[in-house]
């Protein structure tokens, strides 16, 4: 697997966004769905990742910074041929150590509260993320759940 910092140009990407926003419309009320499409991934405070094996993706994630010392992860998907093989885990894994090169102090993440976000969630809960309240412009809402993971001193 090789992880590696994208452009958002290539067609491989703009598929698995469109496939991401297309389950998140499916399966929370549109009002709920706080993923970025490509144009709103293009920003200088989101750097966004994706996973490679030759010339598959497998997968992407991103981290936009909120503050000198607070970032939000953004965007995580593993392609569905992909699932099950570690893809998400050792992404997660990449884009936390890159939050602490940063000097981040704390790392947060919105994720749904329907039955199909259950992996993300268990996924988020092993590396150390809890259970908090909303953050940034997020509002209260039953369809969201907050977690949160404070970075090592």
């Amino acid at each position: 697997m090789d992880i590696k910092i994208d452009d958002l140009s290539g067609p491989e990407i703009a598929a698995l966004l469109n496939e991401h926003l297309q389950d998140m419309y499916a399966t929370s009320p549109a009002e709920s769905v706080h993923a970025l499409d490509l144009s709103k991934l293009r920003q200088p405070e989101i750097t966004f990742w994706t996973v490679w094996d030759s010339n598959q993706l497998m997968g992407c994630g991103a981290i936009k910074r909120l503050s000198a010392n607070h970032a939000e992860i953004k965007s995580m998907r593993v392609a569905n041929a992909h699932r099950r093989k570690g893809v998400a885990a050792k992404l997660l894994q990449h884009m936390l150590t890159h939050a602490q090169q940063q000097q981040y102090q704390l790392l947060s993440l919105e994720t749904g509260t329907m039955a199909f976000f259950e992996p993300a969630r268990q996924l988020y809960r092993q590396f150390g993320f809890e259970v908090g309240d909303k953050f940034a412009d997020y509002l209260d809402d039953p369809n969201s759940m907050f977690m949160h993971k404070v970075l090592g001193k």
